[in-house]
């Protein structure tokens, strides 16, 4: 098999030492070693997800008046943060399917964390609509079950229900796919595993893998079809999202533009946020050879990408509102931008629209500092969309009479930072246990977009001063090419 890559372009794998066995071992690494450093954050956010569960425990025995919930503001952080989770969780389904569908080598090194992203932040945005019903223990009567409730039927009419549908739908695929690209790596380490029920049970997870031909075969069709069947997911998941506020008739919700503006938002926030993650797993677990620069200014072109985006929706909102004529969709849009939440809509635009046009420069593209702060930025930016669009609609109605501020309650901020934790702790635990970077798919690339590689053709080069505009074809690098 021949491969080609210009020399121009940036390796992915970094470091003249690489060979096939030292990329394992510096990716099975932490899942094989105690990190003081792993246990400290676990214990941290472990103690934090307690929390979480104590706030839910509270608002299931004293109700949801214990959030800060009044007569017009029905819905508040409980949805905020629910359509912030699933914003979040976007990322993960395009860096796999998208990237992967389109070729995009870059997508190794973070398609791995992207994926076990999506998985946790699905998990803790489904438990704020459940827990917003009041009684969960009726939660499976949003489920459409036949022939067990007589008359009684769920509203397919409601948007709310198209998000069980949409959610459970692309949980389902994600997982999936996620799990499926852990199984040859699952192998690797079992093989690799010294302890007999470590052995064990790495080998149940990997479901026998041997590394066949045949298997590596089903391996890659079943990415594909996964990567075919996860593209619309990606469009279609927070587009219904939106139809929870689109398809109503309040102004400041009532706009067609909600569908594209919401997927924008969630890969704009999905892809800081698997930013933030692997700033920290690189440093924390020494991968600064396999999450390089060029990985981060990739990101950073398509974060700068939907920020413009988002951008652009944001005045198209205003404009629509003025041209409209209409009162009270002008008076909802004066209220956001002048009215008691300015502080609100004033964090949105500066973290939203603003700060990442400094991505427009290199140099700030490739600053990692730079880079870790701005990703924070962009996902509390995200969080205060999401909180303006619903807020800032709900608090003044038709009838000033009814018109009242929101404050959240100290259980409004537990759950909130809770469910944080909660993300937190589960993507600890799958970078402690499981490989986070896809150890098959870098090895992959090595032959084709490594330094050894780049530096192997530039000698063949210049031995036998070949090659066509500085592009050559690849050949055998490394005798250790057992697997391990």
């Amino acid at each position: 098999m021949h491969a080609y890559e210009s020399e121009f372009r940036e390796p992915l794998i970094q470091g003249m030492d690489k060979s096939y066995t030292k990329i394992t071992d510096d990716l099975v690494a932490p899942v094989e070693r105690n990190s003081t450093m792993w246990w400290i954050a676990t214990l941290l956010t472990g103690a934090g997800a307690l929390f979480f569960v104590f706030c839910l425990g509270w608002t299931v025995w004293f109700g949801i008046g214990t959030w800060g919930l009044n007569k017009t503001v029905g819905w508040a952080w409980d949805i905020t943060n629910f359509v912030w989770w699933i914003g979040i969780g976007h990322a993960g389904t395009l860096i796999s399917a998208i990237l992967l569908l389109f070729r995009q080598r870059y997508r190794t090194g973070i398609n791995r964390a992207a994926e076990a992203m999506t998985i946790f932040a699905v998990i803790c945005a489904g438990m704020f609509p459940i827990f917003h019903m009041g009684r969960v223990w009726d939660a499976g009567f949003i489920f459409p079950l036949p022939n067990t409730r007589g008359p009684l039927w769920v509203n397919f009419n409601s948007p709310l229900l198209w998000d069980v549908f949409a959610i459970s739908t692309y949980f389902s695929v994600s997982l999936l796919f996620w799990y499926s690209g852990l199984m040859p790596d699952f192998g690797t380490v079992r093989d690799r595993a010294k302890g007999k029920w470590r052995k064990y049970i790495y080998n149940v997870l990997s479901f026998g893998w041997s590394g066949s031909a045949k298997q590596w075969q089903r391996f890659e069709s079943l990415s594909l079809v996964l990567a075919g069947l996860s593209t619309p997911l990606v469009l279609s998941v927070h587009t219904i999202v939106s139809f929870d506020f689109a398809t109503s008739v309040i102004p400041g919700w009532h706009t067609t533009i909600f569908p594209p503006y919401f997927v924008a938002g969630a890969i704009f926030s999905g892809f800081a946020m698997v930013e933030t993650l692997m700033l920290i797993s690189r440093k924390l677990f020494n991968l600064e050879d396999y999450i390089t620069v060029g990985h981060i200014e990739s990101m950073n072109k398509i974060i700068v990408l939907t920020g413009s985006i988002v951008g652009i929706a944001y005045l198209t909102e205003l404009f629509i509102a003025w041209y409209s004529g209409f009162l009270y969709e002008q008076f909802a849009f004066y209220n956001r931008i002048f009215g008691k939440y300015l502080w609100a809509y004033a964090a949105m635009m500066s973290c939203n629209v603003l700060s990442p046009q400094l991505y427009w420069f290199k140099s700030m593209r490739r600053n990692l500092w730079v880079t870790f702060i701005l990703s924070i930025f962009v996902n509390i930016g995200m969080w205060f969309e999401r909180f303006v669009i619903i807020v800032t609609s709900l608090a003044d109605d038709y009838l000033p009479s009814s018109w009242a501020y929101f404050s959240p309650t100290w259980v409004d901020i537990g759950i909130y930072t809770g469910s944080i934790s909660v993300f937190l702790f589960l993507f600890l635990l799958f970078s402690r246990f499981f490989p986070t970077i896809a150890i098959a798919e870098v090895k992959a690339i090595f032959r084709i977009s490594s330094e050894v590689a780049k530096a192997e053709r530039a000698k063949a080069e210049k031995a036998t001063h070949g090659g066509f505009m500085g592009f050559q074809t690849v050949g055998p690098l490394d005798k250790d090419s057992k697997g391990n």
